[in-house]
């Protein structure tokens, strides 16, 4: 080999050398448990919790008793005795009414809540349909305590004609 070729293999391989190495320095490393060797990005903001939805239809006896037990809560704890009555005579029959009166009398509580206060939080689960009825578990909290109150409803007229302790 002539030294001009000498040089000319030098030179191609410094070269050859030089682009290899600017070549790795801009190509992540990789180790054998799968990491790049590159500092992790900073960490994404965790994902947000969905926002709390509530759905309904008018239609539907199981959604009268939720919205019922929602909306009595509200007006009882809010002290609206007249916004309460109405939303008795609204979605309770005029049996259940009856009933409730007499329960209240003799028990000296609200026969809707089955107490004498108001509960904290409410929930209200579907028990499902059948024998004409549509029903419902309403589960009141009062701080560390729960009460279960089983309501049944007419799904031909969407009123509440039940409810038990």
């Amino acid at each position: 080999m002539s030294k001009r070729s000498a040089k000319r293999t030098a030179s191609l391989t410094l070269t050859a050398a030089a682009v290899l190495t600017l070549t790795l320095a801009l190509v992540p490393s990789a180790s054998a448990d799968g990491s790049t060797g590159q500092q992790a990005p900073a960490a994404a903001a965790p994902a947000a919790a969905p926002a709390p939805s509530v759905s309904g239809s008018p239609e539907g006896a199981f959604t009268r008793i939720a919205d019922f037990y929602g909306s009595y809560i509200d007006a009882v704890y809010d002290g609206d005795g007249p916004t309460a009555d109405r939303l008795r005579a609204f979605y309770l029959s005029e049996p259940l009414r009856a009933e409730l009166r007499k329960w209240e009398e003799k028990n000296h509580a609200d026969g809707v809540l089955r107490a004498q206060n108001v509960p904290l939080r409410w929930k209200v689960t579907s028990t499902g349909s059948g024998t004409g009825r549509t029903g419902a578990t309403v589960t009141l909290t009062w701080g560390s305590d729960t009460t279960d109150v089983h309501v049944q409803a007419d799904p031909a007229t969407r009123k509440i004609v039940s409810i038990r302790d």
